[in-house]
């Protein structure tokens, strides 16, 4: 507990400024951070490093097309590589918006960033966290709506469906709410992105969960996903299973594709490279294949709800039922004498820290940040303290640690103070932040 003490004030009270050594169990984020396979190893050993027309690139090419259906393809060192190029392509002028269940982080900061303003819109049944819908990442296609006719369908730059919804709790889109959200974008004439760092496991979701689906192999539940977008994103850090690496895939619009392309060059790199390394580009095509596997899936899908089912039976606050990734904590009920602007969850983060050296992550107001107009704290509608689970990495045995600390630090919720910033960054301020208590 004492060295604990210790590197926590050296990272002035942020995890994410910890040295990784200090760590015990990294629930940090699921980011890049899980192992590979040793068919992903294999393939490493094949990159072909040119920095034009790679053959490395033509693999990952014919990978990503034969998964998506989607022809053109350009590779980015990772998903806010790819949010950099598209994002400000499509918010032609200024004062544009971007509709999304849920923006997260980089999303909601390259928004910004391109001058535009991010609008969040997901279902109602999102906000119950006790009770059972399985589908709480869903669009609210009606509220959706009533954003583009008050806004003008000319100002709306973009719809993006995050799969599955992270800031929401890790939680699925059904098929049927992304056909009717691709309806309306057919109908006002906008473009729909898919920010699918998690498809597959979306993917998983629905073939257990929506009606008509049971019989459908993820392989093709995922061709289906994509058939009802214009656009995919992707952080491949999360269902690649590669520590490095993001995707922009575009349908079948060349001219979109072809100034994504000079954008990259830029900003990523040349098209056939865009940031990676060949290898890196033989170990994702490899791992892109190996994420839609159903047993794979069906194990990393356990994991995330065996620590839910362990922390909700002890009366910790969740959202439920677990999502694709990550078990998502409650910190706004449970310490509701810690108002918005404190960042209770920031404080529950560091307390489990303290108890047993585990890093988790604040999903909650600190990540949300400041009105770009006025500049004062934005509330978020949740303030989760994420357990993220790397990818084939930690056993049961550990989850059963994560839960004994988070149970423990529940049990001492009244005592845990809120936090305030020392520094603050502009942009993306949890990353870097320093922070102290308030007494």
């Amino acid at each position: 507990m004492e060295e604990r003490e210790t590197y926590l004030k050296k990272a002035h009270n942020n995890l994410f400024l910890l040295p990784s050594e200090a760590v015990f169990i990294d629930l940090l984020t699921d980011s890049g951070t899980g192992a590979m396979s040793h068919y992903q190893w294999a393939a490493l050993m094949r990159g072909d490093e040119s920095y034009a027309g790679s053959k490395s690139f033509y693999a990952l090419n014919e990978t990503v097309t034969s998964i998506t259906g989607y022809e053109h393809m350009i590779p980015t060192h990772q998903g806010r590589g790819a949010e950099q190029v598209v994002l400000p392509i499509l918010a032609k002028k200024p004062g544009m918006y971007f509709i999304s269940n849920m923006h997260f982080d980089t999303t909601r900061a390259h928004v910004d960033l391109a001058g535009a303003t991010p609008i969040d819109c997901v279902v109602d049944e999102c906000f119950d966290i006790k009770g059972y819908s399985p589908f709480k990442g869903n669009m609210n296609v009606a509220k959706c709506e009533k954003y583009i006719k008050d806004l003008g369908a000319d100002n709306i730059a973009g719809i993006i469906m995050t799969i599955t919804n992270n800031s929401a709790g890790g939680q699925p889109v059904s098929l049927e709410n992304l056909k009717e959200v691709y309806a309306l974008s057919r109908k006002y004439g906008v473009p729909l992105i898919i920010d699918g760092a998690r498809f597959a496991e979306n993917s998983y979701f629905i073939h257990l969960r929506e009606k008509g689906y049971q019989n459908k192999s993820v392989a093709d539940i995922a061709k289906e996903i994509f058939k009802y977008a214009d656009i995919f994103m992707m952080s491949a850090k999360k269902d690649g299973l590669v520590n490095i690496g993001g995707l922009i895939a575009i349908k079948d619009d060349e001219e979109l594709f072809r100034e994504c392309q000079g954008r990259a060059v830029p900003y990523e790199g040349f098209p056939t490279y865009g940031g990676l390394a060949g290898r890196d580009m033989e170990a994702l095509a490899v791992g892109l294949k190996e994420g839609i596997e159903e047993d794979y899936l069906q194990h990393r899908l356990d994991q995330v709800r065996y620590l839910c089912d362990k922390l909700k039976n002890a009366g910790v606050p969740v959202q439920y039922p677990a999502g694709g990734h990550a078990v998502f904590v409650d910190c706004k009920s449970m310490c509701p004498h810690i108002p918005f602007d404190q960042f209770p969850a920031q404080s529950v983060c560091n307390a489990v820290y303290l108890e047993a050296g585990i890093r988790t992550v604040e999903v909650g107001s600190m990540l949300m940040g400041r009105d770009a107009k006025t500049g004062e704290n934005l509330e978020s509608p949740f303030e989760w303290m994420r357990l993220a689970i790397p990818r084939r990495t930690y056993t049961y045995a550990h989850l059963d640690m994560v839960a004994n600390a988070v149970i423990k630090v529940h049990e001492k919720r009244d005592k845990l103070k809120g936090v305030t910033f020392e520094y603050e960054p502009k942009i993306l301020r949890h990353f870097m932040a320093r922070l102290k208590y308030i007494e």
